[in-house]
């Protein structure tokens, strides 16, 4: 595998006014630990829950320390992508750099009323945010290997969680029920070292989705309805570009930031194989940003031109996923930096850290 060109690589310093970053790589933060064991309610036996894969996490912060809840993947079913069975673990650190992990998974497929919307597959990719009473909103894919669904759970202690099942089961008359969705990044204010999920306009609102970004209010932040265009389907508020390193597919990242200048989404692409960036290797995830109006969350007002972050070192393009991923999903002030959580290539968390006190 090479590295990306010259060219591309002075490209990701290169940071419009309104961006977040830049943010320099800081190596793994978690990675697979094939001795840890938890008693599967699927089949009550004894699984290697961490063994396989540990990546694309939520991160918040509490009581001072950084919290990860980390997709993590056995060696059970189909040796390929999405053939596993998935949980959630959590990890929590001092300084944001050093994990310490808790043996058994936070979120998984149980004997409850979401069995049949996750099993086998189980439990992936979440994203956090706090609400202003302390309560912690995650949203998740819920895979049965069938339809990935987009779906909610609860916490004040991020650890014993409430699932509320999918996001868009009342959404006009259970329309949406069936909907393939995933990836929900909710807008959110900064409060000290917290994200705070906010209301615009008098509703939350959340991107999400995959090939296209779409949108959705909540009153609630539990039942979500996703806005809609003049033909009545899901209104596309950010959508793939022929000839950019976003050419292939868009998808929501971390939590939607709040920001003077508007809100900054942070978003997951693909590199199109047939129309893509010549640049990039097809096929590559990098990141890219998008900047849409404060009042109006739906109006787009600006996305960069090239990724601002992208695999270049070898734990981001070894792994499951060789084409290369930096799938951003967690993101946290901390200590006066941002800290920014992702997966590589499907098979490790990665770490990135800005520090907005040394400028550009």
């Amino acid at each position: 595998m090479t590295s990306l060109p010259l060219g591309l690589l002075a490209a990701l310093a290169h940071q419009g006014a309104w961006m977040l970053g830049p943010f320099v790589k800081a190596g793994v933060a978690i990675t697979p630990q094939p001795g840890a064991t938890f008693r599967s309610p699927m089949n009550d036996s004894i699984v290697r829950w961490e063994e396989h894969a540990t990546f694309n996490p939520a991160a918040v912060v509490r009581d001072g320390k950084v919290v990860l809840l980390y997709r993590a993947e056995d060696l059970s079913g189909a040796a390929k992508i999405g053939g596993h069975t998935s949980r959630l673990g959590l990890a929590e650190s001092g300084d944001g750099l050093q994990f310490t992990r808790r043996g058994t998974p936070v979120l998984y497929p149980d004997t409850d009323a979401q069995r049949r919307y996750e099993w086998p597959g189980g439990v992936e990719d979440p994203r956090l945010v706090e609400t202003e009473d302390g309560t912690y909103v995650l949203t998740y894919t819920q895979w049965n290997r069938d339809i990935p669904r987009l779906a909610v759970a609860t916490s004040r202690d991020l650890i014993h969680w409430t699932k509320h099942g999918p996001a868009f089961a009342a959404a006009a008359g259970g329309k949406y029920r069936d909907l393939e969705s995933k990836s929900g990044a909710i807008v959110a204010h900064v409060v000290g070292d917290h994200l705070i999920a906010t209301p615009v306009a008098g509703k939350y609102w959340m991107y999400f989705n995959v090939p296209h970004i779409l949108i959705a209010t909540s009153d609630n932040l539990i039942d979500w309805r996703p806005l809609e265009d003049m033909n009545g389907g899901p209104f596309k508020v950010l959508s793939p570009r022929p000839d950019h390193f976003d050419s292939w597919l868009v998808e929501a990242g971390p939590p939607a930031i709040l920001t003077d200048r508007g809100i900054v989404l942070l978003y997951n692409t693909g590199n199109s194989a047939e129309h893509g960036d010549p640049r990039l290797q097809p096929r590559v995830y990098t990141g890219g940003q998008a900047l849409f109006d404060r009042g109006n969350p739906s109006k787009l007002l600006a996305r960069s031109d090239d990724p601002f972050i992208a695999p270049t070192e070898d734990y981001e393009r070894t792994g499951q996923y060789a084409a290369g991923t930096t799938f951003v999903e967690g993101l946290v002030p901390f200590h006066g930096r941002w800290f920014l959580y992702y997966g590589t290539a499907d098979s490790r968390v990665g770490l990135a850290v800005w520090d907005p006190g040394r400028g550009r």
